[in-house]
Order: C-alpha cells, then structure tokens, then sequence
C-alpha cells in the first residue's frame, strides 16, 4: 500500500486553492453574465468551462502527486511533444478567423500554442537550474534558451498568431533577467531587439498586424472599423462608474455593442457590471494570487523550485497586464486571454497545470533537494 508522508497534507496551500476557487468562481458568474442569453445550439460557454476547469483541477490533484523535480526528466518529452504539435497545427491544423493554429480532437479543440507557454517556463528553469552562473550569464551561455524559445516562437508566429509569440519573448526575458545576465549580454540583446522590431516592422508583420499598432494610436480614426474593439471596451469600463450598473445589467456586453466580450474582453463586462469597486476586489484577490506565488517561489527549496515558481507567475502575470492594459486602451488588441478568466480551454487548462506545479513547490518545501541542481 503506498504510504502518504503526512507533512505533503500539512504543508498543502489553502490560500492558494482558495484564491483560486475564489477567482474561478468570479469569472465563471462573469462567463455566464458575458454569454447571455445563449445561444439555441451547442453548449454555453460558461458550461464548457466549468467543464474544463474541472478537469483542469484534476490535473492540479493529479500534478501533487509527483515531486516537480521529476520535471528536470520529463522536460525533455515534453518540449520534443509540444513542439511536434505545434508542427502538427501548422501543417494539418483546423482554420478559424484567417488562423491555423488549433488541432480538432472531436470534444475539445487543442490550441498547442497554450501549453507551449508552460512547457518553456519549465524548460528555461530546468536549464538554468542546471546551469548555474554566480556573475551572471554571457551571450555565449544564452545560446541554449534562445534556441529553446525561438524553436516555438518561429512556429507560433508562422500561425500565424503575434501576441502568443511574444508572450514566449517575454517569458524568455523575465526569466533570464531573474537569473541574472551580464551587463554587456543585457545591452546586445538589447539592441539586436531593437533592431528585429524595426525589420519585423518593415519586412515581417502582415497588414492587419500593422492596423491593429495603428487603431492603438489612433482608435478614434476608425472608431467603426478597426478601432471599434477598443472604443467599445473603454465605454463598458468606464460606464461602469463607482459600482457598477449590476450583474447582468450591462448594456454594452447584453446589447451586443462589446465583440468578444467572453473572450479578450471578458474583463469589460466585469468592469461594467460591477465598476470601480468590483475592480479593485477582483483585482485584488486576483494579484494577491501572484504574490502568493512570489512568496512560493522565495521559500521553494532548491533553485529549479523557485524558477519553475517564478516562471508560473510571470506566465500569469504578464498576461493578465497585457489583457487589462489591451481592454483599457493602453495597448493594441494582441489576443492575449485574461488567464482564469477568458473562456477558452487550452487556456485554462494550462493555467491550471501551471498553478498545480506551484502549489507542488509549495508542498514540498520542507524536502531536502535530489540533487537535480547540480
């Protein structure tokens, strides 16, 4: 019979799974509130992410019980499997909106893309957990990540799908900025970042991607065109006022006048329903949630635990700022989910994958290391 060591129940998070359930729940009332009235065929939204964020927790259950340190061994399959779908979604993928990148399983469409953000997170910190440089990385030693991040970033862009793909970008920098870099690798890097953003801009970007950074300047411009996504956002927002017109009273989201309001745009509907007020709560718990996870990664027992804890947060972290700030005005709609809350199921089950690794380096604190760091 296989023995449960009872210091895995005592040292379990609780203020983790409780910020969790409480976010989830708070975006599900707001799912529900976003796709109303349903449509006469096919499953609400809202179902189909309860759905997924049961099977979601699951995996959470499931992530406990193995040590995440087995993750320094299965990174590898991982890594080759993502990106053989990636492959896969690119060559013999479902179509939708101009895109291909969704893999039809029949009950459930895979977006390999998703998962891929997680599956860097942990190569990066198996590698610089493995890797250690105590006065900071050189260019020379940098070659590794760059290549395990270019690797799906070029498949991911080829999708083609810009806002995931730098989401690889900034997961590769805030990571490599945790571990430490020389200064002379921060400035080459640096320019030579400078310099891709010019070319892209010039040679690489398609139209559209080029009229999504214009509406970002100017919205007004095209207030019926290309603009309309974000007048329409910042109107629900700010008609929200102090506290909001109500659950379920939202003119902007119930009238149609908000695309994609279960989606992108989720957070609109939150802020018009509840204003200000709302805001700050659901904000509040929903950053205390990622400072939660700080705290996991400060106290992690070895330095794979506080990498992988870190990278979770930074996946998280990155973007729910790059949502609000898209759905405020502040930033060109990208596409980039509010995690936990935007439907989507490749979204949310990697979130919740995600989160279940951080609640594991929170339970395993207390063990001394196997010795993977070395």
């Amino acid at each position: 019979m296989m023995r449960i060591d009872r210091r895995l129940i005592a040292n379990f998070d609780f203020v983790l799974l409780l910020l969790i359930l409480l976010v989830c729940a708070m975006a599900l009332f707001n799912l529900y509130s976003a796709s109303y009235p349903p449509k006469p065929y096919g499953s609400p939204p809202y179902f189909k992410q309860a759905v997924f964020f049961l099977i979601g927790f699951s995996f959470c259950l499931v992530i406990l019980c193995f040590d995440y340190q087995d993750l320094h061994i299965l990174n590898y399959p991982l890594y080759i499997t993502i990106t053989a779908l990636l492959l896969f979604a690119y060559f013999a993928g479902s179509q939708a909106g101009g895109a291909q990148r969704w893999i039809n399983l029949g009950f459930f469409k895979l977006q390999p893309s998703e998962p891929a953000k997680l599956m860097l997170v942990i190569s990066l910190a198996s590698y610089y957990s493995r890797k250690e440089v105590i006065d900071g990385y050189s260019l020379k030693q940098l070659v590794m990540p760059i290549v395990l991040t270019a690797i799906p970033f070029v498949l991911i862009l080829l999708q083609p799908d810009l806002g995931t793909a730098l989401m690889l970008g900034i997961i590769f920098v805030s990571m490599t900025l945790f571990v430490k870099m020389k200064f002379s690798t921060i400035a080459t890097l640096g320019g030579t970042g400078i310099a891709v953003v010019i070319f892209a801009w010039e040679k690489l970007l398609r139209p559209y991607q080029k009229q999504r950074i214009q509406t970002f300047l100017n919205p007004e411009a095209d207030q019926m065109g290309h603009g309309y996504q974000i007048m329409q956002s910042k109107i629900a927002v700010g008609s929200g006022g102090k506290l909001g017109k109500g659950y379920m009273e939202g003119t902007q989201g119930h009238l149609h006048f908000l695309p994609e309001r279960h989606t992108d745009f989720a957070f609109s509907v939150w802020g018009e329903e509840w204003g200000f007020v709302g805001c700050l709560f659901f904000l509040g718990c929903y950053f205390f949630l990622l400072f939660w996870g700080l705290y996991t990664a400060m106290y992690a027992r070895d330095r794979f635990g506080v990498l992988l804890a870190f990278g979770v947060v930074m996946l998280i972290f990155w973007q729910a700022v790059i949502n609000l700030l898209m759905i405020l005005g502040f930033l060109p709609v990208v596409g980039i989910p509010l995690p936990l809350v935007s439907y989507g199921g490749s979204s949310l089950l990697t979130t919740m994958l995600a989160l279940g690794i951080l609640m594991n380096v929170r339970m395993r604190r207390f063990q001394p290391s196997h010795g993977g760091d070395n």
